[in-house]
């Protein structure tokens, strides 16, 4: 290797070796640990639910032809869902308008006779009796003929039932038929819900109601997406549980909340009250097995980890410390920047 390649190499070298020295000794973000004013919240356990969920079901009887869609799959409203054989339905269709058809020739015939007839009468030919008969029966096939054009839509709506159509555009929840299948009015076919309006439903015991407030405030917390979501409105319903003294409480969630569904498991916690609480980031706190710290800071930018004991979050990236941290003192953002420095500070 010649002596320009040799310095290139030792050049790029320094430069890594600087470019860590900076990033080494590039202070760490810290945030004072202190007191704030924060909701006193009480917490309820309770679950998703759907606020438009519904089972459509058949309402005709029949052999199930297709099945278009499946559990998971979103659908638009007026999309056709389960498709069940028609053609029992299409020959009652066919008879009905046989039917129509030979009303409306039964009173094509009373109605030529009732005109006849009343030539006949205007003659002296017939009595008046003749021309009561005369329009009596043609005001009997005027009704036939009605009647079986009703029994004639009622034929093609019964037909429309064999195309089981969405109420709403939603996503499948649960199918309930397979291809084949012989079904019966009341049949339920499938079941969907609407993704984009979703609630929290919880039980409240009786004597904290009052707490709550007329105007009741509430954050949720999804701890399965490590999320946190302010309810968008609240519902107090107006009935208790005689079993349990308790009443159901609906929070309504912000429409389109991603990754929310029916039956997950939340937390609640409804403002009560005004705390002063000694807080820290979230991303401040480190666990190591069972021992949970945060790095504290020095004036002079020492690093050592504090064990701590916390208690629960607010809701805004904080968390509250029961014991360990005195007011005033800092500890590092970042506990996993924190982690590496204290590493290097070791050496």
């Amino acid at each position: 290797m010649g002596m320009t390649s040799k310095n290139a190499v030792l050049g790029i070298l320094l430069a890594v070796a600087g470019a860590y020295t900076v990033a080494a000794a590039e202070p760490l973000a810290t945030v004072p640990v202190q007191y704030r004013e924060v909701a006193q919240t009480y917490t309820a356990e309770g679950v998703v639910e759907a606020v438009h969920q519904s089972t459509v079901s058949a309402q005709i009887s029949g052999r199930v032809k297709q099945v278009l869609f499946d559990v998971g799959d979103r659908v638009q409203k007026g999309q056709v869902l389960v498709r069940i054989d028609e053609r029992e339905a299409a020959q009652a269709v066919a008879g009905s308008q046989a039917q129509v058809m030979q009303a409306q020739a039964a009173m094509q015939n009373a109605k030529t006779n009732y005109e006849r007839a009343k030539q006949l009468y205007a003659q002296k030919f017939i009595s008046q009796a003749g021309l009561d008969k005369a329009l009596a029966e043609y005001k009997i096939a005027l009704a036939q003929a009605a009647a079986s054009q009703a029994g004639a839509g009622q034929s093609e709506l019964v037909k429309g039932y064999t195309a089981v159509v969405a109420p709403y555009g939603g996503v499948v929840a649960a199918r309930h038929v397979e291809v084949g299948e012989m079904v019966t009015p009341g049949k339920p076919l499938m079941t969907g819900f609407d993704p984009s309006q979703m609630r929290v439903v919880v039980n409240i015991p009786q004597y904290k109601l009052a707490d709550l407030g007329i105007h009741p405030e509430a954050t949720v917390e999804m701890p399965a997406l490590k999320r946190w979501v302010n309810a968008a409105s609240i519902t107090v319903q107006p009935i208790a549980d005689a079993r349990t003294h308790t009443t159901q409480v609906r929070v309504y969630l912000p429409a389109n909340e991603p990754g929310v569904y029916p039956g997950m498991f939340v937390r609640a916690h409804f403002a009560v009250g005004r705390v002063n609480k000694l807080l820290v980031p979230a991303s401040a706190v480190v666990r190591r097995s069972e021992v949970v710290g945060v790095y504290v800071v020095g004036d002079k930018g020492t690093i050592g980890l504090r064990q701590v004991r916390l208690g629960e979050e607010t809701g805004r990236g904080e968390v509250e410390v029961l014991s360990g941290l005195n007011p005033g003192e800092k500890v590092a953002r970042d506990a996993i920047k924190a982690g590496m420095a204290l590493t290097r500070q070791e050496r």
